[in-house]
């Protein structure tokens, strides 16, 4: 039986958000974007239950700081300052540092920059920045700078790109956005071999294992993994943004993630979800929410940015989100259908109703922020 998630706590945060779904509230085609304030209230109602379940905001490794990009999204659309309190006080609690201390290379570790680089836009003050940016000067810099290899894997393309390319806007130092462009193009075209760009279909492999001749699905057909690729789009959304227009590198990203937008509409179930294996809708079928909220953000920056046609996309970006509401987000708020921490189809099987993760809660905000500015 399918149960539902009540919070034991936290009720101020959930005083101006109904628990009735508002998917239900009045019938719509699949195809059609809800109101703007509808998208909202659901975002309000799945961030306030999160905060609710957790008076502990938690560590500052990948999977939470994903949470925290995804809720400071949300203060941005709505002006919120509990979410702003919530997160500083997050912040705070690992004083701005970064897991693995400033030498660190891991692009993992790198990944709580994004909040702390979006705390320091509403409320600047340097010490938010001293670790990171001491730990990217020193990659750029001083810490073998010709050592380009870091990014072996596509999540990481999400979790550094965004930190190294607003760092550098921030500092006026076009050293950073080169550095981040070396790093880039070794995992795009040079990781394993060919890298982990399949140029045939416009998606990624999550690492080398996966590229031809390596780890195949039961049915012999490729892994192309969709929360991998899901990190893949969010990295290039959140660095398209960071970068000017005129920028050298920004043609590149936006066509990389504009191939990988209409690659992934092809492949879309008619739920709007995707499937775990991207190449093989038999692959562990059934919805799963962290790579399609993913697919959505990417989807909807990229209509709303002009890289490809609104009459075509919007019905993709409004499926998507109709399926995540209408199947995934419970009456209280809890997101289901996550999959948990892994780096494949087979990783934390099976999904239900029921599965959730901090990163899969930060996804599905910035998607919804995203498509919010669309409705």
């Amino acid at each position: 039986m399918r149960r539902r998630h009540f919070l034991a706590c936290g009720a101020a945060l959930t005083a101006t958000t109904a628990l009735t779904p508002l998917a239900h509230a009045a019938p719509r085609p699949a195809t059609a974007l809800p109101p703007r304030a509808e998208i909202i209230a659901v975002l309000r109602r799945v961030a306030d239950h999160w905060i609710g379940a957790h008076t502990d905001p938690g560590d500052n490794l990948w999977a939470r700081a994903t949470f925290f990009s995804g809720l400071l999204a949300l203060r941005r659309l709505t002006g919120d300052t509990r979410y702003l309190t919530y997160a500083r006080n997050w912040a705070e609690a690992h004083a701005y540092a970064l897991n693995g201390g400033v030498t660190t290379r891991h692009a993992d570790n790198q990944c709580a920059a994004q909040a702390y680089l979006d705390l320091y836009a509403a409320e600047p003050e340097e010490a938010k920045l001293t670790a990171l940016e001491a730990n990217l000067r020193r990659m750029t810099y001083t810490d073998q700078p010709d050592k380009n290899d870091d990014w072996w894997w596509d999540d990481a393309l999400h979790m550094a790109m965004p930190p190294f390319a607003r760092l550098g806007v921030l500092r006026a130092d076009p050293a950073y956005a080169r550095k981040l462009h070396r790093l880039y193009t070794h995992t795009k075209h040079t990781e394993g071999g060919p890298g982990l760009l399949d140029d045939s279909t416009g998606l990624w492999y999550r690492d080398k294992r996966f590229l031809p001749g390596g780890i195949v699905a039961p049915s012999g057909k490729p892994v192309l993994w969709s929360r991998g690729n899901g990190w893949v789009a969010g990295g290039h959304v959140k660095t398209l943004k960071a970068l000017p227009a005129t920028h050298p590198d920004t043609a590149e990203y936006r066509a990389t993630l504009t191939r990988l937008v209409k690659a992934v509409a092809a492949v879309q179930r008619p739920d709007g979800f995707w499937n775990v294996n991207l190449a093989d809708p038999a692959h562990l079928p059934g919805p799963e929410t962290s790579g399609t909220s993913f697919f959505l953000y990417g989807t909807a920056y990229a209509i709303r940015a002009g890289l490809v046609d609104r009459a075509a996309l919007l019905p993709v970006a409004a499926r998507a989100w109709n399926g995540l509401v209408t199947t995934a987000v419970h009456p209280d708020g809890f997101l289901g259908y996550v999959q948990k921490v892994g780096d494949r189809p087979e990783s934390s099987q099976p999904i239900t109703y029921d599965s959730t993760a901090d990163f899969g809660v930060g996804g599905f905000l910035l998607a919804g922020t995203e498509l919010a500015a669309l409705a």
